[in-house]
């Protein structure tokens, strides 16, 4: 049926944030880690249920608040001199073992931590037939972590998709004030239906990725009276090209118009 998201999966999010110090920290141009374009990169892939972070907070106490914004839960987990070296990686293993039983609609499981000792969890995990996404930091990622997971993401690589410039259309034509949240919102969750695969974009596939990123989001907000009108207004300014679709009637997203095929080499 048209316009469904046949790969949404349901996501649980297990945060070894101590793990990931070692990379955000170790590097002399990073000062802070942003869990935000972890949870958005994620919610390319499905709907995130859970979130939970491991660590000493005393240790991090600077990443509390914007790990509350985000809705991620934090487990204390007591210096290691009280409770031995591998306490935060036991209690990470025994809660996603546990959920992998107790959830069965949870059928994703996503490792934030570049630790080999993850990867017995990793194999579990995936006998029980779940799914299982790493994300990690280049500098403090175990290449056997890595290479046993369904697919890893290098928080680097998120850094520079976040950057991704706006479309430029061929009109040279700008992106209304007022309308710019909704516009760059569509072009990122048009972008990432790209990156995941999807070949067929339907305007209700691309609508219900814009809400599963942002629950808030309504075209009725920006004057629209339904997500077609939005559509064609985008493709009227020259950022989209659209065609309608044969069987339903509704339109599907056939480009994105980034202007990067306009430009030649100089020889």
């Amino acid at each position: 049926m048209p316009g469904l998201l046949p790969q949404q999966r349901n996501l649980a999010v297990f945060i070894d944030f101590e793990n990931l110090a070692l990379g955000f920290g170790g590097q002399s141009r990073r000062r802070s880690f942003d869990i935000t374009r972890v949870l958005d990169r994620l919610l390319d892939k499905g709907k995130v249920i859970s979130k939970i972070a491991y660590s000493d907070w005393s240790r991090f106490s600077r990443y509390k608040t914007q790990l509350h914004e985000s809705g991620v839960e934090l487990i204390e987990i007591p210096k290691r001199a009280m409770t031995g070296k591998n306490s935060a990686d036991i209690r990470l293993v025994v809660d996603a073992m546990e959920m992998c039983h107790a959830k069965p609609h949870i059928d994703t499981f996503v490792i934030v931590s570049g630790d080999s000792d993850f990867s017995p969890l990793v194999s579990k995990l995936k006998e029980n037939g779940k799914h299982v996404i790493g994300v990690g930091m280049k500098e403090s990622t175990s290449t056997l972590l890595a290479d046993n997971c369904d697919e890893f993401l290098y928080y680097e690589d998120l850094e520079t998709e976040a950057t991704t410039p706006a479309p430029t259309p061929k009109e040279g034509r700008s992106i209304p004030d007022e309308k710019k949240a909704a516009w760059q919102l569509l072009f990122d969750s048009i972008r990432a239906l790209q990156r995941e695969g999807h070949e067929v974009l339907h305007a209700s596939l691309v609508k219900d990725t814009m809400r599963r990123k942002r629950p808030s989001f309504s075209e009725t907000s920006y004057g629209y009276d339904s997500f077609s009108d939005m559509l064609e207004e985008v493709r009227d300014a020259g950022f989209l090209e659209l065609k309608e679709d044969e069987r339903s009637g509704t339109w599907v997203v056939t480009r994105l118009k980034t202007g990067r095929s306009r430009r030649r080499k100089r020889s």
